[in-house]
């Protein structure tokens, strides 16, 4: 598909150098940075996904299902009996 976008003249004479030096077409040098660009937004999204979802606190739940997986872990993997 084609667009016509508006860049500023050193964004462009960048582009155009870096096509050059590569031996691409400027498209290609742009949408490898726009790619690059949304890869970049789509890991920060992600991110703050795991934070939010990891920014409340345990519940009691939680809480008592790690506990029961260390004591099996314990017993099962370290060959150690809780005293």
């Amino acid at each position: 598909m084609k667009i016509a976008i508006s860049i500023p003249d050193s964004v462009f004479r960048d582009v155009k150098k870096i096509a050059e030096e590569q031996k691409r077409s400027r498209s290609e040098v742009i949408v490898e940075a726009v790619k690059a660009h949304l890869e970049k937004l789509e890991s920060r999204r992600m991110l703050q996904a795991l934070n939010d979802a990891y920014a409340e606190p345990d519940t009691q739940e939680e809480i008592d299902t790690r506990k029961a997986e260390l004591g099996l872990y314990t017993r099962t993997v370290l060959g150690k009996e809780k005293w």
